[in-house]
């Protein structure tokens, strides 16, 4: 029986997690554990869950997602953090990658299709090793 790897919603915008529950409860290769509106609820949350995957926006209120990266990083250096995010830019990214997210996703330009696409990329690479 091949588990299904969890996943962990960020986002201060209900509707953007709810959009990203639809596209993992209709693939059996992933499981949502979880949502959080805010970096602070988030870091509680993987300490609580520890999901394989953290699916982090940039901009919100509290604690935002490159500062609740840096805490996941350390709660749970296992747990793969992506940035789904509309504020893309290489300075961006590059803060984002020494937090230790592997990738920033636009939310304008490939939206859930892409960071699903490449979700599935990695979960591929993951069950090889």
């Amino acid at each position: 029986m091949i588990l299904a790897y969890s996943v962990l919603i960020v986002d201060d915008s209900s509707t953007i997690r709810r959009y990203l529950r639809n596209y993992i409860e209709q693939s059996s290769d992933w499981e949502l554990c979880g949502e959080a509106e805010n970096g602070q609820v988030a870091v509680e949350k993987v300490h609580q869950l520890r999901p394989d995957v953290v699916i982090l926006d940039f901009q919100m209120p509290i604690m935002n997602g490159l500062d609740a990266a840096r805490r996941i990083a350390r709660v749970s250096p296992n747990t793969t953090m992506v940035m789904f995010t509309v504020n893309q830019s290489e300075k961006l990214s590059e803060e984002a990658q020494a937090a230790g997210i592997k990738f920033v996703f636009s939310k304008s330009d490939v939206g859930p299709q892409g960071l699903f696409g490449w979700l599935s990329t990695l979960a591929v690479r993951g069950s090889s090793t």
